[in-house]
Parts: C-alpha cells; sequence; structure tokens
C-alpha cells in the first residue's frame, strides 16, 4: 500500500475559518471529512483517529524536544489518514467484488509472524505507529487490508504495485461515489488517491501549531 507524504503550509488562520469551510464546502453532508458508498466518515471520527496516533506518539517519545521533532515529520497526518480511511473502503469494496474474505485466524498468523520479525507484540506496534501512522488498536483492521489486498492481487494475477491491481481499485473508487470535503483535497478515482485542492488559502492546523491535530 502506498502512502502520500504531502507537504502542508502550517497557519492557525484555519482554525477560526474551519466551520465556515466545512458549512460551504458539505452543504450535502454536514459535518463530513468524506462521504464512501453514501456512508459519512465524520469529521469527528476523523479527528477521534488522528488522535489515537498522537496519544501514541506521545506515549512512545516522552522527550518534549524529540516529540515536537515527530509532529514536525507527521505534519501531513491528518490527510494521510483520511487518504487511508478511504482506500481501506476502497480496497474492501474491490476484495468484496472479487468474492475475497479473511478470517480472524489469517490476520492473527500473520500478526504472530511480523510480531517475531519485530521482537514481540510492542515492537510490532511500534514499527507500525512510526512508518505508516496506524495506532495500536487499529493494527488488526490494518492487517486485515493488507491481507486483502494480497488476495486481490494475487487472484488477479498481479501484484499491488502493478495497473492491474489499480485498475480494481479505480473500478471501486467509481462505484462508491467518494466525495471529499474541500477542506482536505478531492479524490482521483483513476489513481485511488486524495489529491489536494489547489486552494492556496486552505491551511491546516497540527498540534505543533497548537490546533487541533487531525488524520491512520
Amino acid at each position: 500500500m502506498h502512502r502520500r507524504r504531502t507537504a502542508l503550509v502550517l497557519t492557525a488562520a484555519i482554525a477560526a475559518a474551519a466551520p465556515l469551510l466545512t458549512a460551504c464546502g458539505d452543504d450535502a453532508h454536514p459535518g463530513a471529512a468524506a462521504v464512501v458508498g453514501g456512508q459519512r466518515i465524520t469529521v469527528a471520527q476523523l479527528e477521534g483517529r488522528v488522535d489515537e496516533v498522537r496519544r501514541a506518539q506521545r506515549a512512545a517519545v516522552p522527550d518534549e524536544t524529540q516529540y515536537q521533532q515527530v509532529l514536525a515529520s507527521t505534519s501531513s497526518l491528518t490527510r494521510d489518514t483520511l487518504h487511508n480511511m478511504v482506500l481501506d473502503r476502497v480496497l474492501r469494496r474491490a476484495a468484496q467484488d472479487e468474492g475475497i474474505t479473511v478470517t480472524r485466524k489469517e490476520v492473527q498468523r500473520m500478526r504472530g509472524g511480523l510480531e517475531q520479525q519485530a521482537g514481540g507484540a510492542k515492537g510490532l506496534q511500534a514499527a507500525w505507529l512510526q512508518k505508516y501512522g496506524i495506532a495500536p488498536a487499529h493494527l488488526d483492521e490494518n492487517l486485515r487490508l493488507q491481507l486483502e489486498a494480497q488476495k486481490l492481487a494475487k487472484k488477479l494475477g498481479t501484484d499491488t504495485s502493478r495497473p492491474d491491481f489499480w485498475k480494481a481499485l479505480a473500478k471501486a473508487s467509481q462505484e462508491l461515489r467518494i466525495d471529499l470535503n474541500p477542506r482536505y483535497g478531492s479524490w482521483d478515482v483513476q489513481k485511488s488517491s486524495r489529491v489536494d485542492a489547489r486552494t492556496p488559502w486552505v491551511r491546516e492546523v497540527t498540534a505543533a501549531d497548537g490546533g487541533q491535530p487531525v488524520t491512520a
């Protein structure tokens, strides 16, 4: 699964503008960060997911200076998280279209193997948090999606880096009629990826600026 790392211009101005942006950009779905297949991903859900990551990062890095460095290196956490939350649903739809299922036993088997490689459960949690921005509470959920991606690629006779795999995701993206709140950019159906809107007046607040952190 590929990750996006978009450089964001940080400013506190969005703090006051955010309610207006939400109302203007999302009249049909108030309070939604995205609508996927008619189901809302609310701003509150997005903020909650980001908060989980920030709390896990804070616990893992108690030193204030180092924590500030972590915040700086993950300044796109909100948008990366929304990207992942939407892509998760796209991948699940693509897997369902192909009749693919993943059992709890398969997830536990994968987790066990990864924990051995990482030196234990805590090592795996730390690695997923650092590399992918996945909070410990959502580790199994992410591993399930990894398995769905692997099975989908295998059924298509390809791998997750090849065009045929991403064509299947593009088809699922189109079926789900994804609508992002312009505050967070837009969804490129063909690439199955979030892209930044070309609106220079939109800014994002992060914890580093004293604002509400938002982002998987």
